[in-house]
Formats: C-alpha cells, sequence, structure tokens
C-alpha cells in the first residue's frame, strides 16, 4: 500500500467529477462536483478531520442523478491549503466563500457535514444565511460535552508496510467503525492515504462548544444522522442530539443501527435511504 496508489473506486468516481478551485489561505481550496450546474438542488458534502471527499465515496453514488454534489477538500486536507488562520473560522470562511462563488444563487442549497466538517459546515451556515435551506450534521463533537480520550499511534520511519497496515486497521477500529469485520481493504487505502495528507489537526476543538455556539446564528433547517455506536458520542448520542434540539426544536434525526462513527461507510445503504429521506430528493 503506497503513497500513491488509488484504489479503483476512487478513480472511477473521480473521473465522473469535475474538479474546481477556490481561494484559501495562500493557496486554493480543492472541489469536485458530480452533476448540472443548473440543477435546481445543490448539495455540499464537507468530510471528516484527517481526512478528503473520500470519506463520500458511498454517497455520491447514491445521490448522483437526483442532485448536483459538491464534495470538497476542507482546508489543510486533502488537496487543500491550509487556513488563514489556522481555526474553525479559518476553515468555514473560504467553506463559504467557494459556495458562493460557485452555486448558482437560484438553486436550493443543502450541506450534510460528516465529523470535524460538522463543526466548519455549521460555522459556514451561519455565514451563509438565508443562502442555506438545510443543513444535515453528523456524528459531530464541539458541543460542549465530554468527549472519549482515544489514544491513537503515528506512523513513524521504522515500520514495515504491514506495521502500517495494522496501525490504520486499529485506529479504524478504535474510532471509524464499530464492527472490525467491516474494515476492509478500500478502508484501509483510504485511511492511510487521507492521514498521509492530513496537515491541519482538527481534534484540538472536538472538546469545544463551537459548533453548538454557532447553531443560533444558522437559519437553516437542522437535520442529524448518527452511528448508533459512535465512539464519539459516548457514552449517549441522546445526550448530543439533545444540544441540537435546543438551538433547533425542529430537528430531525435517524440513528442508524449497528454502525459506529464512520456511518456513511460502514453501513452505507441505511445510511444513504436516511439522508435521501432528510434532504427530500
Amino acid at each position: 500500500m503506497t503513497a500513491t496508489y488509488r484504489p479503483p473506486d476512487v478513480i472511477d468516481l473521480d473521473a465522473r467529477a469535475v474538479l474546481s478551485h477556490t481561494p484559501c489561505g495562500r493557496g486554493e481550496m480543492s472541489w469536485r462536483r458530480w452533476g448540472d450546474l443548473g440543477s435546481k438542488r445543490h448539495v455540499v458534502l464537507c468530510h471528516g478531520g484527517a481526512g478528503s471527499w473520500t470519506h463520500w465515496i458511498k454517497t455520491m453514488p447514491a445521490l448522483e442523478g437526483h442532485v448536483c454534489i459538491w464534495a470538497p477538500d476542507l482546508p489543510g486536507l486533502g488537496d487543500s491549503a491550509l487556513p488563514d488562520p489556522m481555526s474553525p473560522d479559518g476553515c468555514a470562511e473560504p467553506v463559504a466563500a467557494g459556495i458562493l462563488a460557485q452555486v448558482p444563487a437560484s438553486a436550493r442549497l443543502q450541506i450534510v457535514g460528516f465529523s470535524w466538517g460538522a463543526h466548519v459546515a455549521t460555522l459556514a451556515a451561519a455565514l451563509l444565511g438565508n443562502r442555506v435551506d438545510g443543513l444535515t450534521i453528523v456524528g459531530c463533537a464541539a458541543v460542549g460535552l465530554p468527549q472519549p480520550q482515544l489514544d491513537f499511534a503515528r506512523e513513524h520511519s521504522g515500520m514495515t508496510d504491514d506495521d502500517r497496515v495494522a496501525l490504520h486497521r486499529a485506529t479504524l477500529a478504535m474510532l471509524m467503525i464499530h464492527n472490525p469485520d467491516r474494515i476492509d481493504q478500500l478502508a484501509l487505502d483510504l485511511q492511510a492515504e487521507n492521514v498521509r495528507r492530513s496537515r491541519f489537526r482538527s481534534r484540538i476543538y472536538a472538546t469545544s462548544d463551537g459548533l453548538a455556539q454557532a447553531l443560533p446564528h444558522v437559519s437553516a433547517t437542522l437535520t442529524a444522522i448518527w452511528g448508533e455506536h459512535d465512539q464519539i458520542a459516548l457514552p449517549s448520542v441522546a445526550a448530543r442530539l439533545a444540544v441540537l434540539r435546543q438551538h433547533h426544536p425542529e430537528l430531525r434525526e435517524v440513528v442508524i443501527p449497528d454502525a459506529g462513527h464512520w456511518v456513511m461507510y460502514e453501513q452505507a445503504d441505511a445510511f444513504n435511504r436516511a439522508l435521501r429521506t432528510l434532504l427530500g430528493v
């Protein structure tokens, strides 16, 4: 599993995408689009920490043909430049600006954010105001509740390829995927490549209440999807949802059984059904 390897699933999906760039810090933010700019419905998918657009690899095929999909690499992750400043707000501002520059003003816009991407998406939705019709939060932190202390091992120069595979498998089992039997080669490949390209450290913001503080400034309708066994939400998914509902009593949520944090990968069919229902597509 080398740094240059790209799984066939990624190659096939990427080949169908339109690539674009918008300003970010001292460089550019990378966006991928599937679908027609003239579509009446546009959905922006914001991935999680130490990730990239490939966090949504099992989601795009379920939405293709129904909406225009945008999947950016968030600032400091994937192909995108570091934000300036290096903060949640510094990440949200180029996301919001990129949306304004690319999504037609006449389109109905919905944003979906996973984990760290939910934090960034919420801040961006607050900046965009009535421009956003709906915000869907998937497995977020930053709501002012205690976070589990997870001790992740890191790669080092003395590791063999087998050592690195074992490390990424352990990380996926600890944080991302509830049933370790579902950690397949694709998940390992995506995790390894995303971590390799990760430069922005989002974990330090997980214990903050930054997302919760932004919610009163979000005018969009709020929905949420969680994996039943999300490690980020321990000991209670219900407690996380209660925080969201304090600020948005209209909240509609779906909790996916037998799924962990990376719910849209581990239980893709159930997640895609739930997301399409909440998006109304």
